[in-house]
């Protein structure tokens, strides 16, 4: 496949040349024309190789390649050379186009068409010019003597160069990745080589160039990043040598502390053993000394007593030892006696010649463990610092979970962490709570099965194998809130608003509420929230709505833990005024239906009974109150009544007399059925008045408008749509709806009722 603008654009080269024989007659204007194609030829071709240099120089300028400038300098020669040929070929075409016309005109004769005459003419006419041209071209050959046949031989070479550069590269080979020319793809050597545009590929590698160069811009930024994260490496590196070389110092500052230490008790100990050791030498040569005195005492008087001349008293104190004690001697003679018995008694005792201690000490084996374990210890990691325990972030909890997050500022090593919590409890024995431990890798970690908007008191320590740092201090973390229930028997509209009521639902207070609104439409899009409103710090919200329209209204509690989930939606319907019956004001004879609007009373004949009453309710009159209805603008509600049954129904302030009758008092305004002998009875009663009016029609279905801003309170016979009776009374208060019954019988009241038209005064 190739492109059709190789061939059929203004710019295509001539891929076939024509050739002398074969091609048929062409006259002399058909030669003028193709001179002057080859002249518009010339001129485009100068055009294209002002526009290649334009865009090789904006090309070298975009990517730097000022390297391959002769590329760009050959490409641009090449363009001259194609500008040079063009040239050339229409003087040649010229000389061709009068060859072809000399054949033309033979062909002409030979064949013998029509225009005989013409064509003769036309014939000697082309012989003249031949003959003049023969004869200019005599008279150069004449001039040039023998230089005519070689002139003639090199140009015939020159044009056959000439016209293979007549066509320049148009194509692209994407196989040999080479500009190449349409004539060598259709019958060169690139025939079965795939081809594309050369504007194409010119824009392929661009994109390529530009890849290129974006994968290198990706390269050089994440070498940077590479850079700076070494240079961290680097920083980090010298900070913990300096740490270790610090915990060296200290290390061996406490095993030379203690090897000073073993020293000193060493030295203490030999020294006293010293001293033992002399105190003892010196005992016993005190007492060789003694025991040496002695002798020598002894050995001086016996050598006196044996020089004795006497002899005969010599053997007496010999003999004195079997002498009894009783005998009397002379006093020479005692003490002779006392001698001899001493030196006796001395020769018994044993004298002890060995020392008391020797002369050598122990030897003593200093302990090098506690040394050896400071010096193990150096290479050792410290127990990490105490963690510091972040504040609970906004919207990090739910209902059941805790997000705790903490960190570690100093470069301890940590192993693991231990997490602590327990509830927070106001009560006096709030310290025997359980508390729960988490051993977790992080600094972060998420705890499950806990108890909606609850406080939960959190610390951690962290740990290593040298041991565990001291827990942090101590933070609170809130769960969500539960969802919040929809008091769904309260909750009141009208055709633009809404009053929900709810409860919280959780046992400790909320910040606040969110009240979110879908708006249903034909089973499209009922989960997008229309509206949410934010920040409402009660459990009820009034809404402003669309008229005739269907929501699905949800609501939310909000604490610092996040916000809860959404609580079961209630339906409302824009298409008129709901309210519910308030259940404290009824009377204890009145009974509220299932269905929650429809009243009755039995049989009874004193309604002041022994019932309990409740401060809110009724005592003499049977009756009930209905919500406040705390909207602007009308609103409609119709009351299905008995045609025998005496009743009451209308509106009244908050606070009218509990122990009075509706109508009898300047806070209620009604209508009043009685049945009478003679009829029925209607009135309308307000502060006990009422106007003279005549029903003929008794109403089974009584329609009640209450319009706020025209100040008015109507009454419809709904079944006929007649106009009853209207009080006209500037209301300075919202009002409730009420309803009372005479005798027993039954009211049913319906709500969300589209004002019909024909209530309009």
């Amino acid at each position: 496949f190739y492109h059709m603008d190789l061939y059929g654009s203004k710019e295509r080269f001539d891929i076939f040349p024509e050739e002398l024989s074969g091609q048929g007659e062409r006259s002399l204007a058909d030669t003028r024309r193709e001179s002057a194609l080859s002249s518009e030829k010339v001129r485009h071709s100068q055009e294209v190789g002002y526009d290649l240099e334009k865009e090789v120089a904006e090309l070298a300028k975009m990517y730097g390649l000022d390297e391959d400038r002769e590329k760009e300098l050959e490409l641009l020669g090449r363009v001259e050379s194609t500008q040079k040929a063009g040239s050339q070929g229409s003087i040649y075409n010229v000389s061709k186009s009068s060859s072809s016309v000399k054949d033309q005109s033979q062909s002409t004769k030979q064949q013998g068409l029509p225009g005989e005459a013409s064509q003769d003419e036309a014939q000697s006419k082309a012989r003249a010019d031949d003959e003049a041209q023969s004869s200019i071209w005599s008279r150069e050959g004449l001039s040039s003597g023998g230089m005519s046949d070689e002139w003639n031989s090199q140009a015939v070479g020159e044009e056959e160069e000439e016209e293979e550069e007549e066509e320049a590269a148009n194509v692209f080979c994407s196989t040999c990745k080479i500009p190449i020319r349409a004539f060598d793809k259709l019958f060169g050597e690139h025939k079965d080589h795939e081809v594309a545009q050369l504007s194409s590929a010119v824009e392929s590698e661009k994109e390529e160039i530009h890849k290129n160069m974006c994968k290198l811009e990706e390269q050089i930024a994440q070498m940077e990043n590479v850079a700076s994260h070494l240079e961290e490496i680097f920083l980090t590196v010298e900070e913990n040598f300096a740490r270790q070389e610090q915990n060296f110092e200290v290390h061996y500052n406490d095993a030379v502390q203690v090897l000073a230490q073993k020293y000193e008790e060493q030295l203490e100990a030999l020294g006293e053993e010293k001293r033992q050791k002399l105190e003892a030498l010196y005992e016993q040569l005190v007492s060789s000394g003694k025991h040496l005195d002695t002798c020598k005492e002894l050995t001086d008087k016996t050598h006196e007593l044996f020089l004795e001349n006497d002899k005969a008293e010599f053997m007496k104190v010999k003999s004195f030892n079997c002498i009894s004690n009783t005998m009397v001697l002379p006093i020479r003679n005692m003490f002779f006696f006392l001698l001899n018995y001493r030196l006796q008694e001395f020769l018994k005792q044993e004298v002890d010649l060995e020392l008391s201690t020797l002369p050598d000490f122990e030897e003593r084996v200093i302990d090098f463990s506690e040394v050896e374990q400071l010096m193990n210890s150096i290479n050792t990691i410290p127990a990490p610092c105490a963690p510091v325990i972040n504040h609970q972030a906004p919207n990090a909890a739910t209902g059941t979970s805790l997000r705790v997050c903490w960190g570690l500022f100093s470069d301890d090593t940590v192993e693991s962490y231990k997490l602590c919590y327990k509830p927070v409890s106001n009560e006096r024995h709030s310290d025997e709570q359980a508390e729960h431990t988490i051993k977790v890798k992080e600094t972060y970690c998420t705890i499950t099965n806990l108890l909606p908007n609850t406080q939960y008191e959190f610390w951690v320590s962290a740990l290593n194998t040298s041991g565990i740092s001291p827990p942090s201090e101590r933070a609170v973390y809130v769960t969500a809130p539960s969802p919040p229930i929809i008091k769904t028997k309260k909750v009141q509209s009208c055709e633009n608003a809404a009053l929900v009521c709810w409860e919280s639902g959780n046992i400790n207070p909320v910040d606040s509420y969110t009240v979110e609104l879908y708006k249903l439409t034909d089973g499209e899009n009922d989960d997008i929230i229309t509206e949410s409103i934010v920040g409402i710090p009660n459990c009820e919200v009034l809404i402003h709505l669309q008229p005739t329209q269907r929501y699905h209204i949800c609501v939310r509690a909000q604490n610092l833990g996040g916000c809860s989930e959404r609580s079961e939606p209630v339906l409302i319907h824009t298409t008129g005024t709901c309210f519910y019956l308030n259940e404290d004001t009824a009377h204890p004879l009145l009974a509220i239906l299932d269905d929650g609007f429809t009243i009755s009373c039995d049989e009874l004949e004193n309604p002041e009974c022994d019932l309990p009453v409740y401060d809110n309710s009724f005592t003499r009159c049977i009756a009930i109150l209905a919500s406040l209805i705390p909207f602007p603008g009308r609103h409609y509600w119709e009351v299905e009544v008995e045609e025998d049954t005496e009743y009451r129904t209308g509106v009244a302030f908050e606070n009218t007399p509990r122990h009075g009758h509706l109508g009898a008092n300047n806070s209620s305004w009604c209508m009043r059925h009685i049945i009478t002998p003679s009829r029925h009875k209607y009135e309308f009663l307000h502060s006990g008045m009422t106007a003279d009016i005549r029903i003929t029609v008794p109403p089974r279905r009584i329609g009640i408008l209450l319009d706020y801003e025209n100040c008015r309170l109507s009454f419809f016979n709904a079944e006929i749509a007649q106009h009853l009776y209207t009080f006209n009374s500037r209301f300075q208060h919202y009002v409730h709806p009420c309803f009372a019954l005479e005798t027993p019988g039954i009211l049913r009241i319906h709500t969300g009722i589209t004002t019909p038209p024909w209530t309009a005064l």
